[in-house]
């Protein structure tokens, strides 16, 4: 079932631009907490936090570096943002994801590592394994009828970086480029960055990490995040537990 989160259990639709089907981690876990203070934000806990001091990279590095993946907070995406569709609610998409994480497994992540992956840095798993691929595959499909079409303006800022055909049929198809075949699994850490950052970001950052990505890790829970409004940062609210075992 949803349990209780460190904000609100309680939302309405109409007070939410967006929602997302997230994987994360337990707020009072090393890796969310050591993740989410190189980020300068907790979105579990909706505050602002001081980042850490890594080797070589100051604050105001550290701020430009992760100014987009601040604003959606840590987290590996599932169900990537979408609009309600007009004949779904907030109170269906609940229940729908009570039911649906009541019947599956938690998946095991294995160990993750620190490593870029198309321009910016990333925690990922050493190896993706085909119980997790077979999850997020259901999720998209099974959670699809929440989501309301992109409209041009939102097709035309995906297809700005450049999609190959298959991830333009993704686009049309589920709204998003990077599924199915061309989904990985990733915990964004930086925005895109040049070579020589990238390569120090992923040597800093690794050192950083360390000690919260020693242990394999599980997928124990999908996570509902919400954007309040356009461009509001994400807040986590609700994690359904993946309790079939």
């Amino acid at each position: 079932m949803a349990l209780q989160s460190p904000l609100t259990r309680r939302f309405e639709s109409a007070a939410v631009h967006r929602f997302a089907i997230y994987a994360a981690v337990d707020p009072d876990s090393m890796l969310h907490n050591l993740a989410s203070a190189w980020l300068g934000r907790d979105a579990a806990r909706g505050m602002g936090l001081q980042r850490p001091r890594l080797d070589g990279v100051d604050e105001t590095t550290a701020a430009a570096w992760t100014e987009d993946p601040a604003r959606y907070g840590f987290h590996a995406t599932l169900k990537p943002p979408f609009r309600l569709a007009a004949d779904r609610s907030s109170h269906a998409l609940d229940n729908t994801l009570r039911s649906f994480t009541a019947a599956r497994d938690p998946v095991t992540l294995g160990r993750l590592e620190v490593t870029a992956l198309s321009g910016f840095v990333a925690l990922r798993p050493v190896e993706e394994t085909a119980a997790l691929r077979a999850l997020v595959d259901d999720i998209v499909r099974t959670f699809d009828v929440f989501r309301r079409p992109p409209d041009d303006a939102e097709l035309q800022r995906r297809r700005a970086s450049g999609l190959t055909p298959r991830q333009e049929a993704n686009l049309i198809r589920w709204g998003y480029p990077y599924v199915m075949d061309d989904f990985r699994l990733h915990f964004t850490l930086t925005g895109r960055l040049d070579e020589p950052a990238r390569s120090h970001a992923v040597s800093a950052l690794a050192d950083y990490l360390a000690p919260a990505i020693a242990a394999p890790v599980t997928l124990s829970a999908l996570w509902l995040f919400v954007e309040p409004s356009p461009g509001a940062p994400f807040r986590q609210v609700s994690r359904y537990a993946l309790a079939a075992a």
